[in-house]
């Protein structure tokens, strides 16, 4: 008879994996968006819409008191951290999209499965053995076949998701601490208003004109980020980090389609074979993972 205790951690990880994959949805979604403002616009603006979308998103579901409350908080230094961590995710990413696919961005992005496993490790005590680093440098290895320097394909855009998984690990890393601690809801209004006032202080110097019919689009993007974010924080609060970072790798597919449906674009062959690589290395991970879990449970 399984315990209320377990059953409980059980619901909360099968809610977990569900608000995962609805966020990566969302998440792949927002960047099908952004890649086509990005290409009349300038990153920083779009970057700056996202958020203050967010924001304004959070502020109408919450109300002027709720958002007073969500404001709230014991932990600002972390949330400060948390968000920057966020905004730089966000802003390596949209820029990318001006200079690469968006297949393969979210392919080079989805190293960061990994990247939180090692993470755990070095700064959450997790123990760092041989098969996490094994998984670390076959998911490296993956990376550089969807890049190939040296090949005549490389550009220095591809960097820019690679910095954004560094980024978002430490975001999701933060996540899982911060939100053992406090409501999704301070996490996202932080965020927001950090990003907000970042890019703001932007947009004197690159701001161009929004045209009427592009308008919806800068509206929609912050909303579907903030619904985004919202299933993602959940998942790392109810969820351990290893258990729902890998259902990340659901995004490539999303991405594929997205990319194809709105832009004609498709992944060549040694992206996919990159990306297969980076995914089995986090499904591998991600298995040996379970299997210490379940043999510490008996």
């Amino acid at each position: 008879m399984i315990s209320l205790t377990a059953a409980q951690a059980h619901a909360n990880t099968g809610r977990g994996i569900l608000l995962m994959l609805l966020g990566v949805g969302l998440f792949t979604l927002m960047d099908a968006t952004a890649k086509g403002l990005v290409a009349t616009y300038p990153p920083s603006q779009v970057i700056c819409a996202r958020f203050a979308g967010q924001a304004l998103a959070v502020a109408l579901y919450l109300g002027g008191s709720g958002t007073a409350a969500a404001l709230r908080t014991a932990h600002p230094w972390l949330h400060m951290v948390r968000s920057a961590c966020q905004m730089g995710a966000t802003g390596f990413f949209f820029f990318s999209l001006a200079h690469i696919g968006l297949a393969e961005a979210t392919a080079l992005t989805d190293i960061n499965p990994v990247l939180i496993t090692l993470g755990a490790a070095l700064f959450l005590g997790e123990k760092l053995g041989l098969r996490r680093i094994m998984g670390v440098i076959a998911a490296m290895i993956g990376a550089l076949i969807v890049v190939r320097p040296g090949a005549g394909v490389f550009s220095p855009a591809a960097l820019l998701p690679l910095a954004c998984a560094v980024c978002y690990a430490a975001n999701a890393l933060l996540t899982r601490h911060i939100g053992q601690k406090e409501g999704p809801w301070t996490s996202l209004i932080h965020a927001a208003l950090f990003g907000t006032l970042m890019m703001g202080l932007t947009l004197p110097f690159v701001w161009q004109p929004i045209a009427l019919p592009d308008l919806p689009f800068f509206v929609i993007l912050g909303f579907i980020g903030a619904a985004a974010q919202f299933c993602v924080i959940r998942a790392f609060s109810l969820a351990e980090a290893s258990v729902v970072a890998p259902f990340g790798y659901v995004g490539l597919i999303f991405a594929t389609f997205w990319g194809f449906a709105f832009y004609g674009e498709l992944p060549d062959r040694w992206t996919v074979v990159g990306a297969l690589v980076i995914v089995s290395a986090g499904l591998y991970v991600w298995h040996r993972e379970m299997q210490v879990a379940r043999r510490a449970l008996k």
